[in-house]
C-alpha cells in the first residue's frame, strides 16, 4: 500500500498508540486534525487516548472534542504530485522541505513540520548530540542516505528520504505515522525496545509538534 495514501487522509486513519465505549471514535484536537482511538479517559487536564493495546497522553486543552465512528468512511483521492520548485544555494528552508516531500512522494506540510520541530528552520542547527542541519540528521544517518548533512538540499532531501524508509519499515501497523516519527526522534531501536512509542517526554511532545504543524486539511 503507498505510504502517502495512507498519512495524506488528513489524520483519519491515524491511531495513537495508547481501549471507549464505543467500538471506536475520532479525537478532535483544536487545529482540526482527527485521531482514531479505541476509546479515551479524560483525567483532570489529560486525556488518555487508547488504541492497539497502547497508551497515549496528551493535554486536555488540545482536544476540542469526540465523534463516534461512522460505519464507513470513504477515501479521498490521493492529489498528483506537483513539479519540483527550482532549487538554489539561496532557497528558503520552506521550499527545500517542499521538493524533499515531492521527491519522496510525503505531503508537503509534513515535511515541512518535523523540519519546524526538528530545527525551527536552521540550516546551520546543531544538537548536542551531534544531528546537524534542517532536519537534524545524525552524520551515521546521513552516511547511509549518501548525503552531505552540511549541505541545505541534501540535508532536507535525506531527512525525507529517512521519513519514507520509517514509514515503509511500519506500513503495516495502524500507528504507522506515530511510530515513524518516534522513530526519527529516538531511533527505530526504541521503537522497536518499547514495542511502541518509547515513554521518554522528549520523544512522545515532538510527535505532538509534529501533528499539530502539520495542516493536514490543506491535502498537501
Amino acid at each position: 500500500m503507498n505510504t502517502f495514501y495512507i498519512i495524506g487522509l488528513t489524520l483519519a486513519g491515524l491511531i495513537l498508540t495508547g481501549a471507549s465505549a464505543w467500538a471506536g471514535e475520532f479525537v478532535v484536537l483544536q487545529n482540526g486534525f482527527r485521531l482514531h482511538a479505541d476509546r479515551h479517559e479524560i483525567a483532570g487536564e489529560t486525556v488518555r487516548i487508547y488504541s492497539g493495546g497502547g497508551i497515549t497522553e496528551m493535554p486536555a486543552a488540545s482536544v476540542s472534542g469526540f465523534e463516534a465512528e461512522p460505519a464507513q468512511v470513504e477515501p479521498q483521492a490521493v492529489p498528483a504530485t506537483p513539479e519540483l520548485k527550482p532549487v538554489s544555494a539561496a532557497s528558503e528552508p520552506k521550499d527545500l522541505a517542499v521538493n524533499a516531500a515531492r521527491k519522496f512522494d510525503l505531503p508537503e506540510s509534513f515535511v515541512q513540520s518535523v523540519m519546524r520541530a526538528e530545527s525551527g528552520f536552521h540550516a546551520d542547527a546543531l544538537s548536542p548530540r551531534g544531528a546537524i542541519g534542517l532536519m537534524q540528521l545524525m552524520p551515521d544517518t546521513a552516511r547511509g542516505l549518501g548525503v552531505d548533512p552540511k549541505n541545505p538540499q541534501q540535508n532536507s532531501e535525506g531527512g525525507a528520504a529517512y521519513l519514507r524508509q520509517l514509514l515503509a519499515l511500519y506500513e503495516n501497523r495502524p500507528d504507522q505515522v506515530l511510530l515513524a516519527l518516534a522513530a526519527y526522534n529516538a531511533g527505530p531501536g526504541a521503537v522497536e525496545r518499547w514495542h511502541g512509542v518509547p515513554p521518554y517526554r522528549e520523544t512522545r511532545e515532538y510527535i505532538l509538534r509534529v501533528l499539530k504543524g502539520w495542516d493536514a486539511r490543506s491535502g498537501k
